[in-house]
């Protein structure tokens, strides 16, 4: 069976008149119907940059998108043209992003914003069929129905999330995804909202990616986990699998950094040094310059993904160090 999703080398690159920034370098994972993708990474690492490659919303006159994103086997994203693909947005593939107040009009009650999406696929549909279909996901995300009628202002952050993910459900898509939807949220509001989103998947045989910097809302909400740094790809595997026993130095590292809820307690250590400078094509290894156990080979190569152990693959030249 076809994955639902299956990126090949997928680059973006930013650029102006004095230099070209590699936000993304060859990036390939494959997504099946069901799965749950966490991608982490330090803020910086090309996480949300893959996403809006992935959906054409980089704009073409400074980001150049190349490689292949096949979507049920067949379509690829990158090629068909803004029209082909304005038929697959909300329909068959939808976003919730950080901030709702920014992804709504603050004129415009919620109920005519919903209106003019549920019109971009259904444009018969009546007032009545689409405030039906509302307030059915209002219920599903725990919404009262009088949010239906208010403006944006009029609501506290939580609600305003939930609202922008009932609004991604309208056409029940195939792949959602989160870009960091949930970090400007409270813990309380974050982890109610997570439980619903994974209920609403098993209901609605949904796929979702959710991209985050919070280790703990891919171990609580994922089935896989990317881990990306400085546009590369350097680990992926079942969540399982790589947070608990991570294989590359950079992951390890992430995990030293986030405390844990269970076990000893433990002094947490940050990652020394910074991110490399993305507007120079490194020839090596991203991490080698931040990594204790680099070598020569690192500094003038760069590992390719390749298994650790059946579904978990990690670039990194010391994998048998490390296991």
């Amino acid at each position: 069976m076809a994955a639902l999703l299956e990126i090949k080398n997928l680059n973006v690159t930013y650029r102006n008149k004095e230099k070209s920034v590699y936000a993304v370098r060859d990036v390939s994972l494959s997504l099946e119907e069901g799965d749950a993708l966490g991608i982490v990474g330090e803020s910086g690492s090309g996480k949300s940059t893959l996403a809006m490659g992935i959906l054409r919303l980089l704009p073409e006159a400074t980001a150049d998108v190349t490689g292949k994103c096949l979507f049920k086997g067949e379509t690829d994203l990158l090629s068909i043209s803004q029209k082909e693909y304005a038929d697959l947005r909300w329909k068959d593939i939808s976003i919730v992003f950080q901030k709702a107040m920014n992804s709504l009009s603050p004129v415009h009650r919620i109920r005519t914003q919903i209106e003019d999406i549920y019109h971009v696929h259904e444009p018969k549909a009546s007032k009545e069929e689409i405030r039906e279909r509302s307030l059915e996901l209002f219920r599903m995300v725990g919404l009262p129905e009088r949010v239906y009628n208010l403006y944006p202002h009029e609501m506290s952050g939580g609600m305003l999330q939930r609202v922008a993910i009932a609004i991604s459900l309208l056409h029940e898509p195939s792949l959602l995804i989160f870009d960091e939807a949930t970090t400007a949220l409270d813990v309380v509001t974050q982890g109610q909202i997570l439980d619903e989103v994974v209920r609403l998947e098993k209901s609605m045989h949904m796929t979702r990616i959710m991209i985050t910097h919070d280790m703990s809302v891919v171990s609580a909400s994922c089935s896989k986990v990317a881990v990306m740094y400085a546009g590369c790809l350097l680990e992926f595997g079942p969540v399982g699998k790589v947070l608990k026993d991570p294989a590359h130095p950079y992951t390890q590292k992430l995990m030293e950094s986030f405390p844990s809820l269970h076990g000893e307690i433990r002094e947490l250590k940050s990652i020394p040094g910074s991110l490399p400078d993305l507007s120079i094509l490194h020839e090596g290894c991203v991490f080698a310059e931040r990594c204790s156990k680099a070598c020569e080979r690192c500094l003038k190569e760069r590992p390719a993904m390749r298994d650790v152990e059946t579904g978990h693959s990690a670039a990194c030249f010391a994998l048998k160090e490390v296991l």
